[in-house]
């Protein structure tokens, strides 16, 4: 008798190997993860074997985010005041930041969807993105620790360059886009406008540099993995150089 017939092949994880150097982890428990990457197109699907989507894990790791991320505000930048560090959690945990660190990580090349949630990333749709970054976070708390999920936040889900240069965080909660407009405006200098100079990096890690027009004349350059980055990166550089002007 052949029982094997009688049970599911169980699912595995797609690219495991890849997906744990891409998120920089290593799997205990692969039907975490499984479940952490099942959107809740997938279940219809004929070939899904999953029962569960990754709804309760976003939920889990929305918790999960928040609390390393005021962690790392509180232990790392103790000149930031209360109200400071608020303002740059929600900057770094709003849909659009994490949906900005799933595509730089290429998250979505891992999940289980239908070919209609598929499409709705690539256009642009962010909640089906930062949804599962939230679980992938989740599932790495609870299957490696808060240690295992505090290195994937600090390394992945923060932003490389603050990092880098810790005094960014000074300038994080003010969009120089907006302060750019207004100060250009009052000088009679008409809005600036943005130009994407270059692109470099592959698809999974792409760098943009941006430069910024006012009037005529070249204002300033900026980089940064998303062109919204390079673009603030941008407007602050034309900003400073305005200033002086602006006196």
């Amino acid at each position: 008798m052949k029982f094997l017939g009688l049970f599911k092949r169980k699912s595995k994880l797609k690219n495991r190997r890849e997906f744990e150097l891409r998120m920089g982890i290593r799997i205990k428990e692969e039907a975490f993860f499984i479940e952490a990457l099942t959107h809740r197109s997938a279940l219809s699907l004929p070939s899904n074997e999953n029962k569960n989507s990754n709804e309760r894990l976003e939920y889990l790791g929305d918790a999960v985010l928040n609390m390393l991320v005021a962690e790392i505000l509180f232990n790392e930048y103790p000149d930031l005041d209360e109200g400071q560090m608020t303002r740059l959690r929600s900057l770094l945990v709003n849909q659009h930041a994490l949906a900005e660190r799933a595509i730089s990580i290429d998250l979505s090349s891992f999940m289980i969807m239908s070919a209609s949630a598929q499409q709705a990333i690539e256009k642009g749709y962010e909640t089906i993105i930062s949804d599962a970054i939230e679980a992938v976070i989740a599932a790495i708390y609870l299957d490696g620790g808060l240690g295992s999920a505090r290195k994937f936040v600090r390394q992945k889900v923060m932003p490389p360059e603050l990092h880098a240069d810790k005094e960014m965080f000074r300038g994080l909660d003010r969009n120089f886009k907006s302060a750019l407009l207004e100060l250009a405006q009052a000088r009679g200098l008409g809005a600036p406008k943005y130009n994407l100079l270059k692109e470099e990096g592959p698809d999974h890690d792409r760098t943009f540099t941006v430069g910024v027009l006012i009037g005529d004349t070249a204002r300033g350059s900026g980089s940064g993995k998303t062109k919204k980055a390079a673009e603030q990166a941008a407007a602050e550089q034309a900003y400073e150089s305005l200033k002086p002007e602006a006196k």
